[in-house]
């Protein structure tokens, strides 16, 4: 692996590990359940006071940045969780699925 690779790699390990605008629970999106994935999203982006934007925003940029990071090493399980937990983090803040 070179080491801009790793970099990278270390990086985006990085920005989901200690989000300078949600503290994320451990693990969260290794989690099997899609709506356990959305719930702690939005238990962290509703009780974030570091964040920037709404805490539906912050909790789906979170999300959706952690999917294209991981990208090909997500299973397609998992990778159908998460997009699982998009919608239901819509559901959770009163939005329309897609």
């Amino acid at each position: 692996m070179s080491k801009k690779h790793e970099k990278k790699n270390k990086w985006s390990q990085e920005v989901t590990e200690h989000s300078d605008a949600l503290d994320l629970e451990p693990g969260v999106f290794k989690l099997d359940d899609p709506k356990d994935i959305a719930h702690s999203l939005k238990r962290s982006a509703e009780e974030s006071d570091r964040r920037k934007s709404s805490p539906f925003r912050s909790a789906m940029s979170m999300l959706t940045f952690y999917i294209n990071r991981a990208g090909a090493g997500l299973t397609r399980k998992q990778k159908g969780v998460l997009e699982k937990a998009k919608n239901q983090l819509r559901k959770d803040f009163g939005r329309e699925p897609k």
